[in-house]
């Protein structure tokens, strides 16, 4: 019997896992204590961002601290946890804000950057000190940087046509290889974006998409969302005949081995990446406004917004876009407040 073919998310998370041990050989042996406790209430995405923070903080104190410059990361007991100070971890924040990397470029982080590195030293410090492995724990004793509310980014209806127009007929007018490429390629990317901002699905769960996952009987796409959940997304006329398109276009592709199951390829016949999408909504955004910066997560803002405001039901909003808790949902009510700023433009006269 052949094996179980993986899924993409599978195959994420088994290449996430071997990166999370390889670099846990380069950390002190007690640091697997910890990233073991968190497998199960965090993804192995999470615990991936989480290794390369804890390990800048050993490298912190190896070149901020003279009683450390022979050690390597690996060599650091657990009782070092307890001779740092409040003060220490206050200058640590400070060496955030701007560090060289190992390539001798240099790194720097902003007020949000600072806030989650430091998030995952607490956490860190928060489990050996539950465990009486510590006697202190001085990331309660420091001030956490203060985060700004994030403007809500999204494109207006007429952008959201603009953009459209543009992925279909940017290209009508290029020659040569650049007309090539653009016709090879208009299919699937109009059906990319289409998909993206008709149903306000992730990047990630985009990239994930097998050909078996999209069902045209019921209008619906399965995606697996986060925590590994697997969900159905319905879809509208307009994502139907996008993705119809570009499936006549795919069954003529013959996909490279260990890809064939992919909906969505690459000029290189792969299972096109999240970074490839990344690419492609920047290339085509930039085009249509200079005045915001629009990423595959703003083409969601996009869609929760205007769901919001076509149904006013807050819970339909957070149900399809697989939010947990309805709180995350509600910065769509900043499209509500945007529309009553613009009223107040004109609410106001100045000569009567």
């Amino acid at each position: 019997m052949p094996p179980k073919k993986l899924s993409y998310h599978e195959e994420l998370d088994v290449a996430n896992t071997l990166k999370l041990r390889e670099v846990l050989k380069t950390l002190p042996d007690f640091v697997r204590d910890y990233f073991r406790a968190l497998e199960t209430t965090t993804t192995t995405k999470t615990r991936i961002s989480y290794v390369y923070d804890i390990r800048l903080f050993f490298k912190y104190l190896i070149d901020s601290n003279p009683l450390y410059k022979n050690y390597s990361t690996k060599d650091f007991p657990i009782s070092v946890l307890d001779d740092i100070t409040a003060v220490d971890l206050e200058e640590y924040m400070e060496y955030l804000k701007v560090y060289e990397s190992n390539d001798g470029n240099y790194n720097k982080n902003d007020n949000r950057g600072i806030h989650r590195k430091m998030s995952a030293l607490r956490s860190f410090y928060g489990y050996y000190y539950r465990k009486q492995f510590i006697k202190t724990n001085p990331t309660l004793l420091i001030d956490m940087p203060k985060l700004r509310k994030k403007e809500i980014v999204r494109l207006d209806y007429d952008e959201v046509a603009e953009l459209l127009d543009m992925v279909e007929h940017g290209g009508d007018n290029l020659t040569g290889m650049k007309k090539v490429y653009y016709d090879k390629n208009k299919v699937r990317n109009l059906a990319i974006f289409t998909l993206l901002l008709g149903t306000g699905i992730r990047v990630s769960e985009c990239v994930g998409l097998d050909i078996d996952d999209i069902d045209f009987k019921n209008d619906r796409i399965k995606i697996m969302r986060k925590g590994q959940k697997e969900d159905y997304v319905y879809f509208g006329e307009e994502v139907e005949k996008a993705l119809s398109d570009y499936l006549d276009v795919r069954e003529n592709i013959t996909a490279c081995e260990g890809h064939e199951n992919a909906f969505f390829l690459s000029i290189q016949r792969k299972r096109i990446s999240v970074q490839g999408i990344e690419n492609l909504v920047n290339e085509y955004a930039s085009k249509v406004t200079t005045f915001k910066h629009i990423t595959p997560h703003k083409l969601r803002s996009t869609y929760g917004t205007n769901l919001y405001r076509e149904t006013g039901d807050i819970y339909l909003v957070a149900e399809v876009l697989g939010h947990n808790d309805v709180n995350t949902t509600k910065k769509h009510y900043a499209a509500i407040d945007e529309d009553r700023k613009r009223m107040a433009a004109s609410a106001v006269s100045l000569r009567k």
